[in-house]
């Protein structure tokens, strides 16, 4: 396991990251996107204790357990300058015109300081998988080819497998990496509010089960 820096918040703090493995596809797993969804950062801390005890697998993993730092720390869904990192990706569809400021995308794409270094990596490394952790109703949101990953995970959370999250998200991730640039993208809506003890006990071995589905898929 290697820390790194990842990037920087809108506040300067530093956005640490975790390296495991050397061989195989890059895969990218971020948790707390949405800094008041703690249980996907719950999970990615869950995922980086497993890696940090053990990682056997063919994949060169890079793990960002609170992307949106800021937002976590304060609480809120978006980062310090009030921005809803999730609809401010410089996808085709990007649009300023939102009814809900919850979802403000700011001022132009790609304006917060934590996209820059999302799409910075994402560029250089051109990740094959990548996994969004984040906290609504239960469901694993697919864009592009990661149905073999939401397929082992549903059968151990039953959660349901869906294309469409059901409304419009113009900057999201999934458009940009999943069906924007071939690298295929899992949003995983974790229930919210659930117990957090079954997020660790539950949902991180699905995950890994469901790494092990990418590693053979990519090896």
């Amino acid at each position: 396991m290697k820390s790194f820096v990842f990037g920087h918040t809108e506040l300067g703090l530093p956005i640490v990251g975790y390296k495991f493995g050397s061989l195989g596809p890059q895969v990218l797993i971020l948790g707390g996107v949405h800094g008041d969804e703690i249980e996907g950062v719950v999970a990615a801390n869950g995922l980086l204790e497993k890696f940090a005890q053990s990682f056997p697998y063919k994949l060169q993993m890079t793990l960002v357990p609170a992307f949106n730092l800021d937002g976590v720390l304060k609480k809120t869904r978006k980062n310090s300058n009030g921005v809803d990192l999730n609809r401010n990706l410089p996808s085709n569809d990007w649009t300023q015109d939102v009814q809900n400021p919850r979802y403000y995308p700011g001022p132009n794409a790609c304006s917060e300081s934590e996209n820059k270094a999302l799409v910075a990596y994402l560029k250089e490394k051109e990740p094959k998988f990548v996994l969004s952790l984040h906290s609504w109703k239960p469901l694993l949101n697919v864009n592009g080819r990661c149905k073999g990953f939401a397929e082992k995970v549903h059968e151990h959370t039953d959660y349901s497998i869906e294309e469409h999250i059901g409304y419009p998200t113009p900057g999201c991730l999934g458009t940009y990496c999943g069906l924007e640039r071939d690298m295929p993208t899992l949003t995983y809506e974790l229930e919210r509010d659930m117990d957090l003890g079954k997020i660790l006990t539950d949902h991180v071995p699905a995950i890994i089960e469901g790494l092990k589905v990418i590693e053979k898929e990519h090896n």
